[in-house]
């Protein structure tokens, strides 16, 4: 996210500087891994569909401009029970807003995408227009045009204090480096949302997720972006997985951790959560593994995001808390962060994204 604001007030011709505490597209926090999934029937809520089709237009744009291909269209399979969650959410995101859908019964399924074994109550919504994007060269690609647009990047310059100044005009921003003084600050903080952003009294919980890729057992042709979309697949209400190609992982988390306390090292129970569905579910997946990474998951307690200004602040900024299923937001949420440090207002519909709706809850 802060890549894109970089990206989006530096096309602006605003004066940009930019604090980053690792590298250019790193893998310790929450967008790498190579491939993230892009939808836009959306189960979690109806109010993110106008925000992800904006998405698909920027991603459309960014590509455009730059000559990368970072959005990859293989459809989607959103999976389970005609009850469960994923399949009422997505329908209902479909219907509402009129995007093109099919829906599956087990057989046709199996007939149409061999790979996946349904169970005989399992029904499947299917979205032409679902995919994936590459992350990093997302990020890259971001940073790079920032950069040829007059953005000042900082790398590995961790900030370590931030305040706004009374007056409601300015803030200052510490590091280890230095001190900066700026007129408006956007905070896209990931995992460390409960540092840099203590006062907005959020609980964010941060969870340990582990990806994987496997080699298949046998007819690897089937795993194929033709006959093998990506894929939400929700077992029994409460365990959910999902894959892109040959990467598996569980989106349910249930390790808590933080930032500096995360495991890093793959355990065998890592793998064998992933393989059990695997096994049940895509069983000729089942092979060999390949590769597993670490990342992390910053939940809100509704595990929708929070993007606006900050309630105390109208200088600052925030994007946060993206729960899981941020990343294909990436450019409309940073021209929402330029349309908020520049305007002070957005025309994108951010509403139910309001720090607000926490104002009352009980801690």
């Amino acid at each position: 996210m802060g890549s894109a604001a970089a990206y989006h007030l530096s096309s602006r011709g605003k004066r940009v500087l930019g604090l980053e505490r690792f590298g250019p597209a790193h893998n310790n926090g929450s967008s790498h891994g190579h491939s993230r999934i892009i939808r836009q029937a959306y189960h979690e809520h109806p109010n993110y569909v106008p925000l992800v089709q904006r998405a698909y237009h920027l991603w459309h744009q960014l590509q455009h401009d730059s000559g990368e291909t970072l959005l990859h269209t293989t459809g989607g399979l959103m999976l389970g029970h005609p009850t469960s969650s994923i399949v009422k959410g997505t329908l209902l995101s479909a219907t509402r807003h009129q995007l093109p859908h099919q829906l599956l019964n087990a057989t046709e399924l199996r007939r149409r995408f061999p790979a996946f074994h349904p169970r005989p109550d399992d029904v499947a919504v299917y979205e032409s227009t679902a995919g994936y994007l590459l992350p990093e060269a997302a990020i890259h690609t971001h940073l790079q045009l920032a950069v040829r647009q007059g953005a000042d990047l900082h790398f590995h310059e961790p900030v370590t204090e931030w305040c706004a100044h009374p007056s409601g005009d300015g803030v200052t921003v510490k590091t280890g480096a230095a001190t900066y003084h700026a007129q408006r600050l956007v905070i896209a903080p990931g995992a460390w949302a409960s540092s840099l952003l203590t006062d907005l009294e959020i609980p964010f919980d941060v969870r340990r997720l582990v990806m994987c890729w496997f080699q298949p057992i046998s007819h690897p042709e089937l795993f194929q972006p033709a006959q093998f979309p990506i894929y939400i697949w929700d077992v029994d209400g409460q365990s959910i997985f999902y894959g892109i190609g040959v990467k598996a992982a569980m989106h349910s988390a249930p390790i808590r951790c933080t930032p500096l306390n995360i495991n890093r090292k793959i355990t065998d129970a890592d793998i064998s959560q992933v393989r059990s569905h695997l096994q049940t579910f895509i069983p000729q997946l089942n092979g060999p593994l390949v590769r597993a990474v670490t990342c992390m998951y910053t939940l809100t307690p509704d595990e929708h995001f929070v993007v606006g200004l900050h309630p105390h602040h109208p200088q600052v900024a925030v994007a946060a808390g993206f729960s899981g299923h941020g990343f294909k937001f990436t450019p409309v949420v940073g021209e929402i962060l330029a349309d908020l440090a520049i305007d002070g207002r957005t025309s994108q519909p951010i509403g139910f994204l309001s720090h607000d709706r926490f104002a009352n809850a009980p801690s």
